[in-house]
């Protein structure tokens, strides 16, 4: 039985219509007068502290907290910007998934893994009306590493659910390899869709649990039966 599910944002759950990467050149140019690099950089699967870091080096800017707070407090600021006039929308059978999983006799707790920062992750979700399902998560705020993310999530998952949670009771689902990998580093299940930056083949390479091209026609019981 899952008793806890963690789901990725960008391309699992949502698509913003790029709204993440045009913040992060907004807040580039006018902060930092940096403009160049981001046809450098893959931001599919990683975490925004990590990227904010790779982009600092391409500019020899200092890696230093300042600049970091510097960096984000204007992100969200841009990030909700562009998103009220962006493009995107729900994944398909998203809404129809998550609606099977709280449907079940003993609902699992639904939560979030991201490497967004959990503020950024609110306006994402606040904007297409999923923040209020998820009842805890793992944030780029907590770590900036995708596997460290994953076992805060899974460890304030577990202080929701009664009793020992068992490995084979976490379920996470994602689009990316980065989702297969953090999985594993948690001994979780995976599901993988390819809805996102990554294709079916490379999500297989992976050896998710499951991979399905989207969530449209899988419910609960069909995962859980197997």
């Amino acid at each position: 039985m899952v008793r806890l599910v963690l789901f990725d944002i960008d391309g699992t759950l949502i698509r913003t219509g790029g709204a993440g990467v045009q913040a992060f050149a907004k807040v580039f140019a006018t902060e930092f007068n940096a403009m160049d690099g981001f046809e450098r950089m893959k931001f599919a699967g990683r975490t925004d502290v990590s990227l904010v870091r790779e982009f600092f080096g391409f500019h020899d800017i200092a890696a230093t907290p300042e600049n970091f707070s510097r960096f984000f407090e204007r992100y969200v600021f841009w990030l909700d910007h562009i998103l009220r006039e962006s493009s995107g929308g729900i994944c398909v059978g998203v809404l129809e998934f998550i609606n099977s999983l709280k449907a079940l006799p003993e609902p699992p707790v639904l939560g979030l893994l991201t490497g967004n920062m959990r503020l950024g992750a609110e306006i994402k979700l606040r904007r297409f009306g999923l923040w209020e399902i998820f009842q805890t998560g793992g944030f780029a705020d907590d770590h900036e590493e995708r596997d460290q993310i994953a076992a805060i999530a899974r460890e304030r998952g577990r202080q929701l659910v009664k009793g020992e949670l068992k490995d084979d009771e976490v379920l996470v689902i994602g689009d990316t390899p980065f989702d297969i990998r953090c999985a594993r580093a948690i001994r979780a299940k995976v599901l993988a869709v390819a809805t996102g930056g990554s294709k079916l083949p490379e999500l297989q390479q992976h050896a998710p649990d499951w991979l399905f091209e989207n969530l449209s026609g899988i419910t609960a019981d069909k995962i859980l039966a197997d």
